[in-house]
């Protein structure tokens, strides 16, 4: 009770210790450590340890200098530490220590002290004890060295190898060394005395120092000091074989006829076979001594070490009692060094040697002979070495002594072999006689010969090659572009003569030819062959040419053809015409230019491709002559057309009037041979435009010849006369003008000028007028002999229409009119283009020599859709910055100026902003569905945003990257399908337009003969692999993507190693996990090896958190079911890897499925939990968990894994587990469904109680017939030798009749293999086909055989081999009878339970039983180890396993016997009586004293950071001080419509015109000039900083983060005022209940501190500044670009009225009509704006939703120090300091 109560104290004091000083903690002060003590590790090293402060702290400074003056060196140590450890002392010197405590910038008083070491083990008490540290769980302190010292002359090389393996961890690794001192020490060491090396090991060993390195005692101890920890796992065989081959050898110090002493020092099991290299090294001469510490297998220990025992095999529990066994272990090594000096002296009196004169002869590629001489003396045998030079694998052979030769097989060829031959004597083996020999190459193909060449195949033959099993054809195209395109073709060893289809046309291939031994390929044979060019077409003709069309027509050459390019060009390539038809042979060209030369260029289209083109060339002809168009025989309403006959090469022709001044067009088609027409129904007094048009074929329409006439007025007025006229009056219709053209025009005239036709002219008649039908016309009359005429002045920029009429004497000819175009008043010149950025550039221009009140400058995208954007400047600027425009984008640029007629012409201009885009866009590793876009970096880039887009379905993928990246890879595509990558360059805001590639993923491939040369070869170990195996890959964040990378290689070599992929061999599924699992790919996913390598390759990295025990449950319930491809009787396999601790429970569901029958294989990287693996892992651990250091170091455990994996998958035996254990063999139980979760689905089936009541069994009722087809349980047949188990029962209404307990019936229902009970006649058969198809059966009978009839429980095992079949009936051997080597069975038919032997066909009868175990073990021994444990008569308790469900209890509390059962009938004396059943519960023992606390365990992990405790809200913080005035914001964007242009000065006077009527309102005068910019406002205030926000949600539990910002101090008071409080409560509740000795149900309140919450939202932005003084109006714009509206501005000063133009006086302006509304232009953009002020305080944002329930946590000295609170979780070891005191041992430097 004394141990209680002192414990109820221990706990109790800190929790009152909190309350105490809950006050000084929340003032922050920190108060000094106390009680400093020192404790003597070493010679040169102690260990300093104190009490920790009450209150606050964040950690530790620990000063320590010499006291005479020197260095100061300082250890900062976390808050949690009360240890450390310091090296490298001197003994002899004083030290002055210093610790010091500190929050932040606060420090505590120094706890001081002096200390000297050798003051400080004068003290020590003199005896050799082990203290136990109970309060901090430190490791116990070092006893004093060993007394003996080996004294005999004889000496030794000594070789230690120290196990440096994770599960040591450091701090016990420092036991170690102090062990390897004392041992050491206890020998004469030197050069010419016994020498010592060291080798450390884990998952590769090392050389520390070989035997000759050192050459004094004191040069090993300093040696065995700084021995460093290697870490990693444990294989111990691979250690022992490391040392066979390099320490023991004269190169590393080894001395002839001197004693070889090995000793092993380890913690653990080995995890790889340690007796074949340990019999070697004790077969060689070295006596081996092992020590194992701890978890050590002392069996192991004892294959390892040489005999006896007793004194060569030590093992203690812990390292702190290795110095217990340091005497005894120095005595028994010294005595073992005087025996065996004594030997050695004696055996070289004896006859030995190596043997002599190695002779090699016989060579062969596969294998070669080797003889020698014998060796001198009593040789027992000879054992022959052999291994390639070039490195692998050593093979031996052994021999007969009397033999001196032998033959080395399945070598391989062109390999040179180094091989030694050892004579081995009875107590010692010689040195090896040693040569080499390299074996042939294979035989090569030859006479290879490539013919019958097409365009896409040619055939090849050679000489067949004797012994081949086949040949391996490799062919490539040699053209440059196509060379990686290589395929291969494997063939039977029958076949030397092939087609090669499929190829390019006119490409050179090269064939090569390999000779295939298995899997060895001999050299190889070459040839090289280009095939046939595409055939083009023959024989062009052209005919028909024309001025615009021809015909072309040619020769086809092959059938192959599908249709034909026909590309036609001039010859200076400005028109290029292409066009594809069907396999035609004419072809008609239309639309060509007259007088012009083609050339023509035909190619065939094959399915392959196009061939060299056939080309030919042509000229068109001119077109006629121009037509002459004449009109005369004029009346009111008709006149008639003439022209010259038309030519038919023009077509078709057509007649066209209108018109002049407007009205219908009408039409005529005119017939080929006709030259006028009469064009009747027009309008009296009214001109008409006469056209003749040509219209082409292809149904275009090209003028030929205009003319106009007018038709005679309605009213004819004769001259004054009384003369009626007596016919009618005929007017000849005159043109005197051609050819009228107006010219050289400037920006107020015209020049006209016409070829008069007509001599007869008094007079030409010139008007003019504006296009737009001013009524006032303008008249000149010019004479006749005048051709020309100047017009002006007119208005600028104005189209005029120009009409001439010939007047003769008797009146006026035909009008003849003209257009023409004053040109518009000057502008700017000499646009330039500087300052040129991503988004912006600066252009300037000249300015126009004529005033100008502005500029307006419109610019607009050329290549892309988008709006025409404009802005204004004032009449003094002729520059300007544009802004916000597209990266590497060409904009038309206009310049106008704005002058008093209007504006100016544009100046116009192309400018180009710098192109912000990456260059070399490439597609790379393209697959079929995934491809990575590679690029040269863009020097600027601050981030790439990369868009891949499927063409078909525009299904989109988006990712952002950083500046620096060139590459990106894209996942998850579809196969063929085409994808358009995009890269858009970012600059910090600005993006860049997008660079684009097109890029098709592969499609899926065609299965190939065999797989392509990537594919790695299947192993030998695999090859008879089949099952269902899962890969469960770590993603978490602690991976990267390096390694995730390098995880996925690991993958893709161990899949490569299987064989056949698919539902006929090894289905493979993978999962990754993080936080939540995700299935990859499932089990019947790729049913080839070559999709499912490529889809391990094209993983991508996940990223999260470590849940491995949620993903074992995935894997279990989602992918190991019928629907993702199970298949029943075929192993399941799991291999996990993962580099860190679950943050889940991972035992519970791996138990279950280890007892499902479920092998798992566990492997663990760097940081990952050796226990947590070994309890995920099967058993035995040495098979299933591996463990490396790094991810560069899986090539370690490659193979040894493949081989584990393959072998546990192997069809015909797989591994199972068993009693424990896992053996090679079958679950029959499951494979036919009768275990507990699946015989409620089996038809004729219950569930029974077996033996003990605990155990279940099955009974089979009537006619059951239970079945399972044979495929689903031995799809490769049974093995050679086996052994059948069945634990079962005969029962009474079992029939008397033959029954086949099982049996194996093929397709036809015909028995193959099986054990037939004959109830009746009391005896058992077993039979099966014999290896040459015979029957054979085999009958037991007898009293021991008649047992198992009798109603009870019996075990059977039947054990077949090559040449016996032997029963054990209840683990005792009751007969054995000689059979044949048995036939294997066929995988077609069916396995039965019970099956009647009279039964015929599929549907027969069966018979009842009870069945508990049914077992086929692939051994011959597994009888005799079995213990019948499940007996109760024969059931030991000291060596068989607890039973199912059952407590362990001590002697003492055992129940009593249960009631006798009734009185049995009279029998034989039986055997072993059983033991009783189990008694019920006694009662309650009282309760038992506490025990003290374990060992400290090696070093874990570090853990999972916490989850965060949300805190509450902080208070509101003070009003901050006034922020720094803001920088000017960017540009605004153009403003709104501005308020209407002032009106503008009136123009000038014209000149004087005609009188006119009076015309309508003129249009609005010209924009005046811009106000003057407004000054700028004043600058605002800044207005207060808002409140702090809420504390964000809680994050999820993250892996090993970095350290995360500090929180608030009032936050953390809170958090931790919050805990402690929660603690105390619990304390106080489990304190009532130890006084009341009553359970407390309640559960302590348990958390974990976490890293600190995320910042709280900001609050909401401020209000809007005060409002600056109005600025003035800008110059009126257009509307800006969108974007974000910016406030409206106040309206600007009025400008100023504008100066009165300047210049000559304008032409008269023609009346205009009234004129609209005048439009008002946006002002250009005003000056940004000053900030505004600091808005007040945003309000307090909405807290977060509640976050998920984290996992229990615990209150760690890390979190509740302060208050002397802690108490360590009961899932997790205690908390201890060993890494700080760990940390601290590694930091200080020696030499203080």
């Amino acid at each position: 009770m004394k141990i209680l109560q002192c414990k109820m104290q221990y706990w109790l004091f800190p929790a009152f210790l909190a309350i105490a000083y809950f006050c000084t903690i929340v003032q922050g002060q920190v108060a000094p450590p106390t009680r400093l003590r020192y404790n003597v590790l070493s010679h040169d090293s102690i260990q300093i340890s104190w009490k920790a402060p009450r209150g606050k702290f964040g950690g530790y400074k620990l000063l320590v200098s010499p006291a005479s003056g020197g260095k100061t060196n300082q250890l900062n140590l976390q808050n949690t530490a009360t240890k450390a450890i310091i090296q490298g002392l001197m003994p002899d010197q004083n030290y002055t220590v210093q610790l010091i405590a500190y929050n932040k910038d606060k420090e505590s008083k120094p706890a001081q002290g002096q200390f000297r070491i050798k003051d400080l083990e004068k003290r020590k008490d003199p005896k050799p004890r082990v203290k136990v540290d109970k309060g901090n769980g430190s490791k116990p302190s070092v006893p004093e060295e060993v007394k003996f010292f080996c004294q005999t002359p004889a000496i030794a090389d000594i070789v230690i190898l120290v196990d440096g393996s994770w599960s040591i961890g450091r701090f016990n690794f420092r036991l170690v060394r102090l062990f390897l001192e004392n041992l050491v020490t206890a020998f004469d060491v030197g050069s010419e005395k016994t020498r010592i090396g060291l080798a450390q090991y884990s998952g590769d060993p090392r050389i520390e120092w070989h035997l000759n390195a050192f050459s004094t005692k004191d040069e090993v101890i300093e040696a065995v000091r700084n021995l460093p920890y290697k870490g990693g796992n444990t294989l111990t065989g691979l250690a022992l074989n490391y040392i066979f081959e390099n320490s023991f050898k004269p190169e590393a110090g080894a001395r002839t006829g001197v004693s070889k002493i090995g000793i092993l020092i380890t913690d653990g099991k080995s995890q790889d076979d340690i007796i074949p290299p340990s019999r070697n090294l004790r077969e060689s001469g070295v006596e081996l001594f092992a020590i194992g510490v701890k978890n050590a297998d002392e069996n192991e220990l004892q294959e390892i070490a040489s005999e006896p025992d007793s004194t060569h095999v030590y093992n203690v529990a812990e390292f702190d009692l290795m110095h217990t066994v340091v005497e005894s272990l120095t005595r028994t090594v010294c005595l073992r060094v005087e025996e065996q000096d004594r030997e050695i002296k004696a055996l070289a009196l004896a006859t030995i040697g190596p043997p002599a004169e190695l002779i090699t002869s016989e060579v062969t590629a596969r294998s070669f002979m080797v003889n020698w001489t014998h060796a001198p003396g009593k040789v027992e045998k000879y054992r022959v070495v052999y291994y390639p030079t070039r490195g692998g694998k050593p093979d031996e052979v052994v021999v007969d002594g009397s033999v001196s030769s032998t033959v080395l097989k399945n070598l391989m060829s062109s390999t040179e072999y180094q091989v030694a031959v050892f004579a081995v004597y009875s107590h010692t083996a010689s040195e090896g006689l040693r040569g080499t020999e390299t074996t042939l190459a294979l035989p090569m193909a030859s006479s290879l010969e490539l013919y019958d060449v097409t365009e896409n195949s040619l055939r090849a033959k050679w000489n067949s090659v004797p012994g081949a099993s086949g040949y391996l054809i490799l062919y490539a195209p040699l053209t440059e572009g196509l060379a990686g395109d290589e395929k291969e073709m494997k063939i039977g060893e029958t076949h030397t003569d092939i087609e090669l289809r499929g190829l390019s046309p006119n490409t050179e291939y090269t064939v090569t030819v390999y000779a295939m031994f298995g899997e060895e390929a001999s050299d190889p044979v070459s040839g090289q062959e280009t095939t046939l060019p595409l055939s083009p077409p023959r024989n062009l003709r052209i005919s028909n040419v024309g001025s615009n069309s021809a015909r072309l027509a040619w020769d086809p050459t092959s059938r192959k053809v599908t249709g034909y390019r026909i590309v036609y060009n001039n010859a200076d390539g400005t028109e290029i015409n292409e066009v594809e038809v069907d396999p035609v042979t004419t072809f008609p060209l239309k639309g060509l230019t007259p007088l012009t030369e083609y050339t023509i260029a035909i190619s065939s289209i094959y399915d392959e491709g196009q061939s060299e083109p056939l080309t030919g060339s042509f000229t068109t002809e001119e077109v006629p002559a121009q037509q002459y168009l004449e009109i005369d025989e004029v009346t009111t309403d008709s006149f008639r057309v003439t022209w010259h006959p038309l030519s038919a090469d023009e077509g078709q022709h057509k007649l066209m009037w209108i018109p002049v001044y407007g009205g219908k067009t009408e039409e005529v088609v005119l017939k080929e041979d006709q030259d006028s027409h009469v064009i009747k129904g027009l309008e009296p007094g009214t001109e008409y435009e006469v056209s003749l048009l040509a219209v082409l074929d292809d149904g275009s329409e090209s003028e030929v010849v205009t003319a106009v006439g007018t038709t005679l007025d309605s009213v004819w007025t004769e001259p004054a006369t009384t003369i009626v006229p007596t016919r009618p009056v005929t007017s000849v219709f005159r043109t005197g003008i051609r050819n009228l053209v107006v010219d050289d025009e400037t920006t107020s005239s015209l020049r006209v000028k016409w070829d008069i036709s007509d001599s007869s002219v008094q007079h030409f008649r010139v008007t003019y007028l504006t296009a737009q039908g001013d009524p006032a016309e303008e008249v000149v009359m010019v004479p006749g002999s005048q051709n020309h005429l100047l017009l002006k002045p007119l208005l600028s920029d104005t189209e005029y229409k120009v009409t001439v009429t010939p007047i003769y004497d008797d009146g006026e000819g035909v009008s003849v009119s003209a257009p023409g175009k004053t040109l518009p008043p000057s502008g700017p010149q000499n646009l330039r283009v500087s300052e040129e950025w991503y988004n912006r550039l600066r252009i300037t221009w000249d300015p126009p020599s004529s005033p100008v009140k502005g500029y307006r400058i419109v610019y607009k995208p050329v290549s892309v859709a988008g709006p025409t954007l404009e802005t204004f400047v004032g009449a003094n600027i002729n520059t300007i910055l544009i802004t916000n425009l597209l990266s590497g984008m060409d904009y038309n640029v206009k310049i106008f100026a704005s002058q008093a007629s209007g504006f100016s012409d544009a100046l116009t201009g192309v400018v180009k902003t710098l192109f912000l885009g990456v260059t070399n866009l490439q597609a790379d590793q393209i697959q079929m569905t995934s491809l990575c876009a590679q690029w040269q970096v863009h020097h600027h880039a601050t981030a790439y945003r990369i868009v891949i887009e499927s063409v078909q379905d525009t299904q989109k993928q988006e990712s952002t990257v950083s500046g620096g990246t060139s590459r990106h890879c894209f996942y998850g595509l579809q196969p063929d399908s085409q994808y358009k990558i995009s890269v858009y360059t970012k600059l910090q805001e600005i993006e860049g337009p997008s660079v684009s590639i097109m890029e098709k993923t592969q499609s899926p491939p065609t299965p190939p003969p065999t797989f392509p040369p990537t594919i790695p070869p299947a192993k030998e170990v695999c090859k008879a692999a089949k099952a269902d195996l899962v890969f469960m890959v770590d993603g978490s964040w602690s991976i990267g993507d390096e390694n995730f990378n390098k995880i996925t290689d690991f993958l893709y070599n161990t899949v490569g190693a299987l064989n056949k992929i698919g539902a006929d061999g090894t289905q493979v599924a993978m999962v990754q996990f993080t936080d939540d699992p995700r299935t990859e790919f499932k089990l019947n996913t790729y049913k080839t090896k070559e999709t499912l390598l490529d889809a391990i390759k094209h993983i991508s990295y996940k990223g999260g958190n470590t849940k491995t025990g949620k993903a074992i449950k995935h894997v279990r319930d989602t992918l190991f079911n019928s629907e993702s491809g199970t298949r029943k009787g075929i192993p399941r396999v799991i291999v996990v890897i993962t580099d860190g601790r679950s943050q889940d429970d991972v035992n519970k569901i791996s138990r279950e499925m280890q007892s499902d029958g479920y092998s798992i294989f566990a492997i663990g990287v760097a940081d990952a939990d050796y226990s947590e693996l070994v309890s995920i892992g099967s058993k035995p651990s040495a098979r299933h968990v591996f463990f490396v250091d790094d991810f560069d170091a899986f090539k370690k455990i490659e193979d040894e894994l493949i081989t584990f994996v393959c072998e546990t998958a192997s069809a015909t035996c797989p591994l199972v587990h068993k009693d424990g254990i896992d053996l090679a063999g079958f679950k029959m139980m499951e494979m036919f469904g009768l275990v507990e979760k699946d015989f409620s689905s089996v038809k004729g089936v219950s569930m029974e109680p077996g033996t003990f009541n605990v155990y279940p069994c099955y009974r089979l009722h009537k006619d059951a017939l239970v079945s399972q087809p044979t495929k689903y349980l031995h799809p490769e047949g049974l093995p050679a030798d086996y052994t059948i188990s069945f634990l079962f029962r005969i029962l009474p209404d079992t029939p008397e009749e033959p029954f086949a307990l099982w049996e194996i019936l093929n397709k036809n229902s015909d028995p193959l293999v099986g054990v037939i009970l004959d109830n009746g006649g009391k005896t058992l058969t077993y039979f099966n086909y014999d290896y040459s198809g015979d029957f054979q059966t085999v009958t037991f009978e007898g009293p021991e055989i008649r047992k198992i009839f009798h109603g009870s429980f019996h075990k059977l095992h039947i054990v077949v081999n090559k040449t016996l079949a032997k029963v054990v009936i209840d683990c005792k051997q009751v007969g054995e009878k000689a059979i044949n080597e048995s036939a294997n069975v066929t995988a077609d038919g069916v396995e039965v339970l019970g099956r009647m032997v009279r039964s015929r066909g599929p549907n027969g009868n069966s018979a009842p039983f009870q069945l508990q175990m049914f077992d086929i073990v692939c051994s011959t021994s597994w009888a005799n180890k079995d213990k019948c444990c499940e007996l109760p008569g024969l059931r030991d308790e000291e060596t068989c396993p607890d039973l199912p469900h059952s407590c362990s209890c001590s002697e003492t509390n055992k129940g009593a016997l249960g009631p006798a059962g009734p009185p049995g009938g009279p029998g034989l004396r039986g055997p072993k009586g059983q033991r009783g059943e189990q008694g019920p519960k006694g009662p309650d023992g009282p309760r038992g004293e506490t025990g003290p606390p374990g060992p400290q365990g090696p070093p874990g992990p570090q853990g999972p950071s916490g989850l965060s405790i949300q805190g509450i809200p902080g208070m509101p913080g003070e009003k901050g001080e006034k922020g720094e005035t803001g920088q000017p914001g960017p540009q605004g964007i153009p403003g709104g419509v501005g308020s209407p242009g002032r009106d503008g000065s009136p123009g000038q006077r014209g000149f004087p015109g005609k009188d006119g009527s009076s015309g309508p309102p003129g249009p609005p005068g010209p924009i005046g000039i811009p106000g003057a910019p407004g000054v700028p406002g004043i600058t605002g205030s800044v207005g207060p900083q808002g409140a702090l926000g809420p504390p964000g949600v809680p994050g999820a539990k993250g892996e090993r983060g970095e350290r995360g910002d500090l929180q608030s101090q009032a936050m953390v008071r809170a958090v931790a005022r919050q805990v402690c409080e929660q603690l105390i409560q619990s304390h106080m509740a489990r304190y009532t209940a130890i006084l009341n000795q009553i359970p407390s149900h309640s559960s302590s309140i348990r958390t974990i501190q976490g890293p600190p919450g995320e910042p709280g939202r900001p609050g909401s932005p401020g209000s809007p500044g005060e409002q600056g003084p109005p600025g003035t109006p800008g110059f009126p714009g257009n509307a800006g670009v969108p974007g974000t509206p910016g406030e409206r501005g106040l309206t600007g000063i009025k400008g100023e009225k504008g100066n009165p133009g300047i210049g000559s006086q304008g032409p008269r302006g023609p009346p205009g009509p009234a004129g609209p509304a005048g439009e008002s232009r946006p002002g250009s953009p005003g000056p940004p704006g000053s900030p505004g002020p600091r808005g007040p305080p945003g309000h307090l944002g909405v807290p977060g939703p509640q976050g998920p329930s984290g996992q229990p946590g615990y209150c760690d000295p890390s979190s509740c120090s302060a208050y002397g609170v802690g108490a360590p979780h009961p899932d997790q070891p205690e908390f201890t300091p060993v890494q700080d005191e760990l940390e601290a041992m590694e930091l200080w430097g020696s030499g203080i």
